[in-house]
């Protein structure tokens, strides 16, 4: 895959399902407007919510708001929103997502390297109040948030997060779609759609690079609904379960490469961290060890479920 990026036009995709989320969605809306000055098409695709999709259409004239047309959950809405953007390079955004200043100009930038398919920035998250005590920063992904252990610089990596990624236009025009075998649906704790696509990306175009660029950066809101062990413990869980559908999808040694590295690398450093937080007065640490231990377990536990049991 080779195209110039100059010129290029742009699409910004925002999924949504829900009302609770409005404000969230309204705000989303309304900075990639402003930062795209008016010049991007701001697809907004309501997922099987009649008045969520009234409510956005008369209140989002600019946007345009489109319906999800195929099977219920996240990946049928984007996929209903790419057969309805005309840009060169789509964007996707979660509903829930607040960019910061300079994400979208920091998010295409690596586009002008004709080789990259795919560019995924970072997400810090925005607790409701503060940041739980136990909870480690080698888990932020369960809060859909960058965590420790990822790149600090832009580096070429297997798959981008799916609240903040584009992609160039010839990768959904060569037919690749999001699966709705993975991903979320509503509520639930599935995921893992973008993972899929961008293995099945640089299969079919080997040469091209899938980049994250942590200087694309999203507010990612957390609901206080996600700062319990219960969350936690089932958001754990349904990862696995994600994981084993896209080994069977893609088979696991690429489903489970990045993987490998995280738990042979970030995990235990996290692990040893916190009982030396512990060590030295800081309680809360063998709480964030005990955390990692147990999601761990709880991962690969969802992942022996859906591989071996079905």
């Amino acid at each position: 895959m080779r195209s110039d990026a100059s010129g290029s036009t742009l699409s910004v995709i925002i999924c949504c399902y829900t009302m609770d989320r409005w404000h969230d969605l309204v705000e989303a809306v309304h900075e990639v407007e402003r930062q795209a000055g008016g010049s991007a098409q701001v697809l907004v695709c309501v997922d099987h919510n009649d008045t969520l999709f009234r409510r956005a259409s008369a209140a989002l004239p600019r946007a345009t708001v489109v319906e999800n047309t195929h099977q219920q959950g996240l990946s049928g809405a984007r996929n209903s929103a790419v057969e309805q953007a005309s840009g060169d390079v789509l964007v996707f955004l979660d509903d829930d997502a607040a960019p910061t200043e300079g994400w979208l100009d920091a998010l295409l930038e690596p586009f002008a390297d004709a080789d990259v398919a795919a560019v995924g920035g970072a997400a810090t998250p925005a607790w409701p109040t503060r940041r739980p005590g136990w909870f480690p920063g080698e888990f932020d992904w369960v809060v859909g948030c960058s965590y420790l252990g990822l790149p600090v610089k832009r580096t070429q990596v297997r798959n981008v997060m799916g609240c903040n990624m584009a992609f160039r236009r010839e990768v959904f025009e060569a037919g690749l779609r999001f699966s709705p075998a993975v991903g979320r649906n509503g509520n639930d704790s599935g995921g893992c759609e973008e993972t899929e696509l961008c293995i099945q990306l640089r299969r079919r175009w080997p040469e091209s690079a899938v980049v994250f660029e942590p200087g694309a950066v999203v507010r990612h809101r957390v609901p206080p609904s996600r700062c319990s062990w219960a969350y936690f413990a089932r958001r754990c869980y349904a990862e696995g379960l994600s994981k084993a559908r896209v080994s069977a999808l893609v088979g696991p040694e690429d489903a489970l490469s990045s993987e490998w590295d995280y738990t042979r690398r970030t995990l235990p450093r996290g692990l040893v961290r916190g009982l030396r937080d512990a060590v030295t007065g800081e309680v809360r640490g063998l709480a964030r060890s005990a955390a990692i231990v147990a999601g761990l377990s709880l991962t690969s536990a969802g992942y022996a479920r859906g591989r071996y049991v079905g």
